[in-house]
């Protein structure tokens, strides 16, 4: 049974309470946040920083769950996948960001026709009066989180403006030109209340010969993310969401968290600015739909995909920044000296085998154990169900294998290595330890009660809670519950 840290001395009252709330009327608006990448942590520790209303308002307004688990690999694409499906990604099938396609002897990156479960979007979108919207930095991922063309997607362009494709609106175009990237040109990122004087954290320095390299910068800055609570904030307005006659359901895929976490890991001061600037900017969509719709007539979601490890030190990078392919070829050489098959790729964090003639099991388990020999390596999930451990981990490995697509065996590094893709700095993604597993899930609107529920629930539990709220089937590979401590009427 769930304690709610705010309510428990108004527990006497909860009857009553519960029973008013069930007969709210269901809004015509429900909003969904994703940012690809928060840590719970972050949450917490930057609180007393937060203004009234945005973080802070769904901390204090909304039903929060500060321990909501990814219990299964931490890529963005596999994490956006599981809140999509309300499955994990041994049934929903995105391993991760990208993998390899035996079949094709090609590297296969993550995209909406992989999907092997069905969406929550899928659900509303095909019920009548109910309109679907996805808006992303990236096409393939709000594509990926629709699951299905029912959906309106909008995304970022390689100039930085919102496109449609073919379905774009006639006002974008409008919007584009009132809003243009080009107003971020050198734009300087300051801290929050920096002193007058202060240099700027980092300036998104634009050459005319290297427009990418600008761009890069700029989608991974708060500068981005603002952009994109506005355009949310724009299309809900120009598209009458919630003031019609339809139930709307629009979800914004936040990215600039994830791409700033990638260059400088998840506790650098540049993320906790990012975190900062992400309470103004829910703030500020707050009010604009507040200003278009009226109070207390939406409902609003938010969580994060995954979280983030913190970069390695300077002095432990040697050891902690992992060369995958060093480890694969330690595994060759085991392997071939054994005369017991070979390696036949190797795509973070899973080692594809040839196995030739023999029995592939045994094949699976001898690399397995070569890897564990590799002091980077903590642990392995093989095809046959071998595993290095039994307990909680081996339930976030089987979570995490899809059986065509996962190879032959998944290794786990050490606690806060990361994968060395060349860079020299940055982290990867895709851990199974908490810092890329745990982060915040709030919900907040008339449908709700708020409250803190301290204990751990699961990012399967998302979509099925979604759907009881707004009336829809749960999609069908769902194997999550629905969260009705925090619904109006449900038990504490």
């Amino acid at each position: 049974m769930d304690i709610c840290r705010r309510e428990f001395g108004l527990c006497v009252l909860a009857g009553v309470a519960g029973r008013a709330f069930a007969q709210q009327p269901r809004p015509k608006l429900f909003v969904l946040v994703i940012l690809e990448q928060l840590r719970s942590d972050a949450v917490e520790s930057l609180s007393p920083q937060f203004g009234p209303g945005g973080l802070r308002r769904l901390q204090e307004k909304g039903a929060w769950f500060p321990d909501c688990r990814h219990l299964a690999s931490g890529f963005s694409a596999s994490g956006i996948a599981t809140l999509a499906t309300g499955a994990w990604p041994a049934e929903h099938g995105i391993v991760a960001d990208s993998w390899y396609d035996r079949a094709s002897r090609n590297t296969a990156r993550a995209s909406a026709e992989y999907l092997r479960a069905t969406t929550l979007a899928d659900q509303i979108a095909g019920r009548a009066r109910k309109r679907v919207f996805a808006v992303s930095m990236d096409r393939g991922q709000a594509a990926l989180f629709a699951g299905t063309s029912g959906a309106r997607l909008f995304w970022m362009d390689d100039r930085g403006q919102f496109t449609a494709g073919r379905q774009a609106p006639d006002w974008l175009a409008e919007y584009n030109r009132l809003a243009p990237v080009e107003n971020a040109h050198d734009a300087e990122w300051m801290a929050l209340g920096a002193r007058a004087g202060a240099p700027p954290l980092r300036t998104l320095r634009f050459d005319p010969d290297k427009p990418e390299e600008f761009l890069a910068l700029y989608k991974a800055s708060p500068f981005a993310e603002e952009a994109q609570f506005a355009f949310l904030a724009e299309l809900i307005a120009r598209e009458r969401l919630g003031q019609g006659d339809t139930f709307d359901f629009v979800c914004l895929l936040a990215g600039s968290s994830a791409l700033l976490g990638y260059e400088t890991g998840g506790r650098s001061p540049l993320m906790d600015q990012m975190t900062l600037q992400l309470d103004r900017h829910l703030e500020a969509l707050f009010s604009r739909i507040e200003e278009t719709l009226g109070a207390n007539a939406f409902n609003l979601a938010l969580t994060a995909a995954h979280g983030a490890p913190p970069a390695p030190g300077e002095a432990r990078r040697a050891r902690m920044a992992v060369r995958g392919e060093d480890i694969a070829h330690e595994v060759q050489r085991s392997l071939v000296a054994n005369g017991s098959g070979n390696v036949e790729k190797f795509v973070y964090p899973f080692l594809y085998l040839d196995a030739g003639t023999h029995d592939p099991e045994p094949v699976r388990l001898a690399a397995a154990r070569a890897a564990m020999r590799q002091s980077a390596v903590a642990g392995y999930f093989t095809a046959g169900g071998a595993c290095s451990t039994h307990d909680d981990w081996e339930r976030r490995f089987r979570n995490s294998f899809h059986s065509s697509r996962s190879g032959d065996v998944m290794l786990s590094y050490q606690p806060e290595y990361v994968e060395d893709y060349g860079a020299d700095r940055g982290i990867s993604y895709g851990s199974l330890y908490n810092y890329d597993a745990c982060v915040p899930l709030f919900f907040l609107g008339p449908q709700f009660r708020a409250g803190v529920f301290e204990a751990p629930v699961e990012s399967v539990d998302v979509a099925p809670t979604l759907a009881r709220a707004m009336g829809v089937a749960t999609p069908s590979s769902s194997t999550g519950r629905v969260l009705s401590q925090a619904l109006g009427g449900g038990e504490e």
